[in-house]
């Protein structure tokens, strides 16, 4: 549940700061939480640690005779920590003056005048309409992880990224929105950004992805030495193969440098998948696969790369980045691709300011109002676009061939056409990127006119070809010209013998890779499918012939 609001009362003579706080308790506990100070820096300090956290305080209670720093004086620095609290200043009648003074210098609310008895004729009446004004525009309370960084920095995208795909609760804090948070968690330096902020106050300051999983309670290191089978990867045809492996009673090590779901993670829908008639978003599928294989007892470890797979007597080691390993019996290989770069000049300058490979169904949400460009023309790229078109104002699809239709399903190609929001440039290429600390141009190029064309733009999304992610692995795996892994018959040559070096009598598996024991799922895989549902099918039956394998069939 929510934090209840804060109700926060400051008064130097303890008496008097309890029988506060107990009037208030009283009127206001089950509703608001009351919490008292008894000096004005220490009651800075604890809403330092509120607004840190997310919790919002709704009214400031402050004595005005207090040593070292008077109450107007207090209220005058907890506006800038807390600008939307009730201020109430609680003096003596000599005090008066003081207290009409601050209504104008430091925009006090309301003075009361002690003693306060009965608190039922002279505080709670104030206090409730002070309350209830307060209510009406009150900002919600925050239990998630504030971000706080520039929308234009890379390390920030990063970390949206990352959380956003792991689904931990966050918010995004720029401009006015996160001055207090910046100056309550001492970060008003832009060199300690960007940064996050956790509920209950600890403060990261240009954290990698590995500190803040572990802050959030994500496993990262393997809590194992050795597993009957450890499948890298987390993306469809992972889960699928860590899910079945796991339901099999083999012990599963599940390993993926980032989130679960890999690139069908970021997919805002997908309508073609078998059982979900309405369709489900990437994000979805994966965490209720990732459910799944936790539930059959798979171990999962986010942010952990491996670096090299090296023979150990029958089984495989498989070396971690920080240094640590894992010993399997076989290993399922479901690393998947990632975006092929934009060849464009100058796009790189502007990656994660502007040019993103990908996107998570939430970028939508930040382009409310703004027009879109999406560079691609196969079934991820028209998700994308479908999907940005709820919130931008226009999208634009810049699209290479001269119909969409070549890789694009019907479903979506109609959809598209039927879409006011959208606009399809076909025969059109991303020449070059322009801007200064973030893209604000694009250079398009029309291969049927030969000219070249100049726009206004802020956000590009790119969705063109993928190149799998294999040049970790050593020279003993076989890899077509484009880096996907060969498996099965592909490493046979022309005579049906295996490769050289190949160890076994028998041939290799359908799934396996030049390296015995070591399968090949999903798209990494030469001649996969390259669909959500093919990678979870080889997935499954990556498993079944790892039990061949593991049965001494060897």
């Amino acid at each position: 549940m929510p934090a209840r609001p804060v109700l926060l009362t400051v008064d130097d003579d303890r008496t008097v700061s309890r029988a506060v706080a107990r009037d208030l308790r009283r009127h206001y506990g089950d509703r608001y939480r009351v919490v008292r100070a008894e000096s004005g820096p220490d009651a800075l300090a604890v809403l330092r640690e509120l607004t840190a956290r997310g919790e919002v305080t709704a009214l400031l209670l402050a004595d005005h005779r207090m040593p070292g720093m008077t109450g107007v004086k207090f209220l005058e620095q907890a506006m800038d920590l807390v600008p939307s609290a009730k201020r109430v200043l609680l003096t003596a009648y000599a005090d008066t003056d003081t207290a009409i003074r601050a209504i104008n210098d430091v925009d006090l609310d309301h003075y009361l005048l002690k003693p306060w008895d009965p608190p039922e004729e002279k505080l709670y009446p104030v206090l409730d309409e002070l309350l209830e004004q307060w209510g009406r525009a009150a900002p919600a309370s925050f239990e998630g992880i504030t971000l706080l960084g520039h929308q234009w920095s890379a390390e920030t995208q990063e970390l949206k990224e990352f959380l956003a795909r792991n689904q931990v609760p966050y918010r995004h804090l720029q401009g006015e929105g996160a001055t207090a948070v910046r100056t309550a968690a001492e970060l008003t330096d832009d060199a300690l950004l960007p940064a996050t902020v956790f509920p209950d106050g600890t403060v990261l300051s240009r954290p990698s992805l590995r500190d803040v999983a572990e802050r959030c309670g994500l496993p990262t290191s393997a809590g194992s030495p050795f597993y009957d089978v450890v499948v890298v990867g987390a993306g469809p045809a992972g889960l699928g193969s860590a899910v079945y492996a796991g339901s099999e009673g083999l012990r599963t090590l599940l390993v993926e440098r980032t989130a679960t779901g890999g690139q069908a993670g970021t997919s805002s829908r997908i309508e073609n998948y078998l059982g979900f008639p309405r369709g489900v978003s990437g994000a979805e599928l994966a965490m209720r696969a990732r459910d799944q294989a936790v539930k059959f007892g798979v171990e999962v470890l986010t942010t952990a790369e491996i670096t090299e797979i090296a023979p150990h007597g029958d089984g495989r080691v498989l070396r971690f980045a920080d240094g640590s390993e894992v010993t399997a019996h076989a290993v399922v290989l479901a690393t998947g691709v990632q975006w092929s770069r934009l060849p464009a000049t100058g796009a790189e300058a502007f990656s994660g300011r502007g040019v993103y490979y990908g996107a998570d169904p939430h970028e939508a949400l930040s382009c409310r109002d703004e027009e879109v460009y999406v560079v691609g023309a196969a079934n991820s790229a028209g998700q994308a676009a479908l999907h940005f078109a709820k919130y931008a104002r226009r999208v634009v699809m810049l699209c290479r061939s001269p119909d969409i239709r070549r890789g694009m399903s019907e479903y979506l190609v109609s959809r598209i056409e039927a879409s006011e929001v959208i606009e399809v440039r076909t025969c059109t290429q991303v020449v070059a990127v322009e801007g200064a600390d973030h893209l604000e141009r694009l250079v398009l190029s029309d291969s049927s006119t030969g000219g070249t064309e100049t726009v206004a733009a802020s956000r590009l999304f790119v969705f063109i070809g993928a190149r799998p992610l294999t040049d970790w692995l050593g020279d003993a795996f076989s890899r077509d010209d484009h880096g996907f892994l060969r498996t099965g018959p592909a490493l046979l040559d022309g005579d049906g013998r295996p490769p050289a070096g190949w160890p076994l009598t028998r041939a290799p598996y359908h799934l396996e890779c030049s390296v015995p024991g070591v399968f090949a799922a999903g798209d990494v895989r030469a001649e996969s499918v390259k669909r959500v549902a093919g990678a979870v099918g080889e997935g499954a039956m990556a498993v079944t012939l790892v039990h061949r394998y593991l049965e001494g069939t060897r």
